[in-house]
């Protein structure tokens, strides 16, 4: 389920295996054996320092993600991935200059790489690019060998929301969701604009889908009351309070539910 702080929806789910430019088979242009050796310790090195880098920024350990970011660099300044993981990083603790340098850096090494084109754009979406990010969305989405096309989807439609562009934002979550009927984030995302825009039937429907495919959070619960709200159902209406006042006394939510304020 989308989180306030989109940062859930863009964090990698897996790195990219490849690691730098195949070796040319001619032998007359080959590398002499010993150099091609330490091409591949320094890129080898470089991928365990990215991976275990990667591990601790999902855990949110982010000094030691960042020093194995710049350990992965200065084993190979050539490996894209380094980079990718330094400019995330980098992100989090809000550096955008240097987050956009090495994102920069990685995108320049690898150009068609999937995963960095989407952290790119996310970078440009975060700092108020967002039109801007849209193309590198798109370009990670058409990238066949991606194993996550419906995450730059999604946050595509999450930056065109943020442009005011909702008619873009429907469509790259319905092509989210032909990828992958089960993307419960955009299933969310559509119910939500759904029921900005007044389209309260529709709205209804999308969250039925939510609520079908992941655990009701205190954001699901909350967009059914309202929904239900302008719709008239008080039944419905009383339920979902009910169950916010059950399962997330804790939340946002329920301290606006409690206010009456139906935002």
């Amino acid at each position: 389920m989308v989180r306030r702080g989109w940062w859930a929806v863009v964090v990698p789910l897996v790195l990219s295996a490849c690691g730098g430019m195949p070796l040319d088979s001619d032998r007359s242009v080959q590398t002499p054996v010993s150099q091609q050796a330490a091409v591949g310790d320094a890129q080898r090195a470089a991928k365990a320092h990215t991976d275990l880098g990667m591990v601790y920024l999902r855990e949110g350990q982010l000094n030691v993600a960042l020093d194995e970011a710049r350990k992965a660099i200065e084993a190979d300044s050539s490996y894209p991935l380094g980079y990718n993981l330094y400019g995330l990083v980098q992100m989090y603790l809000e550096d955008n200059r240097a987050a956009e340098e090495s994102l920069g850096r990685a995108l320049q090494l690898a150009p068609a790489d999937p995963e960095i084109n989407n952290n790119y754009g996310w970078f440009l979406c975060q700092s108020g690019r967002q039109k801007q990010s849209i193309e590198y969305f798109v370009a990670a989405s058409k990238n066949t060998l991606y194993v996550a096309p419906t995450k730059p989807l999604t946050n595509a439609a999450i930056c065109s929301i943020g442009a005011g562009d909702d008619k873009g934002a429907e469509e790259f979550l319905t092509k989210a969701l032909r990828a992958d009927p089960q993307n419960g984030d955009a299933h969310f995302l559509l119910a939500e604009l759904y029921y900005r825009t007044g389209r309260l039937i529709d709205a209804r429907l999308r969250l039925a889908d939510v609520h079908r495919l992941t655990a009701p959070t205190a954001q699901s619960v909350w967009l059914g009351l309202r929904v239900e709200r302008k719709l008239g159902d008080r039944e419905a209406e009383a339920r979902y309070g009910k169950q916010l006042r059950r399962e997330f006394q804790d939340s946002r939510e329920f301290q606006l539910l409690k206010q009456g304020i139906y935002q």
